[in-house]
């Protein structure tokens, strides 16, 4: 009796410790696949969401992708709630053809790129080119207004679901949507998944 229960429990760990390699290896994978990745993240230059740049930005950073800070301003951008961050280049001088992916950062101030031009091409060039966008809380609008979420499915902040509607997006009220290389968040609360969404559709 004690020699099959042995055997039962020595079966049980060798699964255990297979299953652990496993994942172990398939996280390796992923990280390798994304090291080389460039991502720019655009920040408002007052009143970005703090968890929104900071939370993604640590995760990417942490599989090996290179994050630049891009903003209207190369003053030093204040979040919501204090933290503080000097831009690394202006947003007006992105070339989408250098970076895997495009994120829109939320936050109260994030409105000032919902009708901008300039945020609108540089949408439109990363979506036209495949690259992988993403926005979170209000940010979606951006994309919206740039045209990009019509018949699409995606999610926004609560406060903008009617605009990101009127623009033709299918919302969803999920935490956070992916839809092809598009991909939207709800809000700071689901900052640290939209950062890992991002890093398996990069691995992709």
């Amino acid at each position: 009796m004690r020699n099959k229960s042995f055997v039962v429990i020595l079966t049980f760990a060798s699964f255990l410790i297979s299953n652990i390699f496993i994942v172990c290896a398939k996280g390796e994978d992923i990280m390798q696949s994304v090291k080389s990745k460039k991502v720019v993240m655009i920040i408002a230059s007052n009143n970005f969401r703090d968890e929104e740049l900071l939370k993604p930005r640590e995760v990417l950073e942490k599989n090996g992708v290179t994050v630049t800070v891009a903003s209207s301003s190369l003053k030093e951008a204040k979040g919501m709630l204090g933290a503080k961050l000097k831009p690394d280049i202006l947003f007006a001088d992105i070339t989408v053809a250098d970076y895997d992916a495009v994120i829109f950062v939320g936050g109260s101030g994030a409105d000032e790129y919902w009708d901008n031009p300039v945020a609108h091409k540089i949408a439109i060039d990363a979506n036209s080119t495949k690259k992988i966008i993403g926005a979170i809380c209000i940010a979606p609008v951006t994309l919206a207004k740039a045209g990009l979420l019509k018949n699409k499915k995606a999610t926004t902040y609560s406060s903008t679901v009617k605009d990101v509607q009127a623009a033709g997006a299918n919302y969803t009220g999920a935490d956070v949507e992916r839809d092809g290389n598009i991909i939207t968040a709800s809000g700071p609360a689901a900052a640290q998944k939209f950062g890992e969404t991002l890093v398996k559709a990069l691995s992709q």
